[in-house]
């Protein structure tokens, strides 16, 4: 009997997932794209009648009855739903071509979340059933145990292998600059010893290596970083309407913290960026849009860490170098 299911946040989903929160199960809802980790898992409030019930299905639902699933947190998923644009009674599976049920099942693999033995169920209409040929999959596509149809259910005896981790070289470094959660786990399995050579790391250590032995009178590309400039705060008052931002994970990018403040509706008129100190800082109009971002803000998540979110004049003697304000590199790219 299956008590965690993980369903993909897709609309043609929708009442698998109300099904699931109808029975009092655990539902587990992939983060859109995986920008902010890899899994919500999806509380209704007490005494939810099933009108709530419903909502808590739909995107909205997701987004506001949800509560981030870390990587440490030792999730165990006895059924996983996915979304098909088509499927074959065989088994075989082709997706909307972003690979995010493939990838998604993958890393729930590399946590432990799921092993071969976990049944994948895919939900079509039956016209959406049809053959597909065994050329078009690799090994990193994800294949269906069961398909149901509004008129079938399909038991497909696929014994083909589900994928057994991440294959690496299929994943770029721009898809890693993208999803916070694939940084970390690529870290934890490197520090493992397996190789996680990306599909186009030689070229991009060849670009890294090309910028740093750029000529000193070389002109900085609008993309580059530019230089630190120096200042400090150090026995000047912190602003009342600066707001501080601590726990960011170590390879949290700046684009990353500011998303999520533009989808929650806090995006500040400046951001000061410390990612080397796993902080920042929002400058927001008055103290009063600063007070009402330290409200908005709590409990947010990037990767796998709940940051931490303060009026910064509070965080001043412990945050800010124990007692001495330490220096504030201005963001070269600040304005949101």
């Amino acid at each position: 009997m299956a008590t965690t299911i993980k369903v993909n946040p897709d609309a043609p989903q929708k009442n698998a997932r109300f099904f699931i929160l109808d029975r009092k199960k655990t539902l587990l809802v992939p983060t859109p794209r995986l920008r902010t980790g890899l899994f919500n898992r999806i509380t209704p409030p007490p005494g939810a009648t099933n009108d709530i019930l419903r909502k808590c299905a739909t995107s909205q639902g997701v987004k506001n009855y949800s509560t981030p699933v870390g990587l440490d947190a030792r999730v165990l998923v006895d059924l996983v739903v996915v979304g098909s644009v088509a499927v074959s009674e065989k088994g075989w599976r082709i997706g909307k071509g972003e690979g995010y049920a493939d990838l998604e099942y993958a890393m729930m693999v590399s946590m432990g979340a799921v092993s071969q033995a976990t049944p994948v169920v895919t939900i079509v209409h039956d016209c959406q059933v049809v053959d597909i040929p065994e050329a078009l999959l690799e090994d990193h596509d994800l294949t269906v145990n069961y398909i149901l149809t509004p008129t079938r259910v399909i038991t497909t005896g696929c014994e083909r292998p589900k994928p057994r981790g991440i294959t690496w070289s299929k994943i770029s470094y721009e898809m890693t600059g993208k999803i916070p959660i694939l940084r970390s786990l690529r870290s934890r399995e490197q520090q493992a010893g397996k190789d996680v050579t990306l599909q186009d790391e030689h070229r991009h250590l060849l670009e890294t290596h090309s910028q740093q032995t750029a000529p000193p009178g070389a002109v900085r590309r609008p993309w580059d970083p530019a230089p630190q400039e120096s200042g400090s705060m150090q026995g000047e008052e912190v602003p009342s309407d600066t707001v501080y931002i601590g726990n960011l994970p170590w390879d949290t990018r700046v684009s990353e913290l500011k998303r999520a403040l533009r989808e929650l509706g806090a995006a500040p008129l400046r951001l000061t960026w410390q990612g080397p100190r796993h902080r920042a800082f929002l400058h927001y109009p008055d103290s009063a849009s600063a007070q009402q971002a330290v409200s908005c803000l709590q409990g947010l998540c990037l990767g796998t860490n709940t940051l931490k979110v303060a009026l910064a004049r509070q965080q001043r003697a412990n945050d800010l170098g124990g007692g001495r304000a330490g220096e504030l590199h201005p963001d070269p790219d600040s304005t949101i």
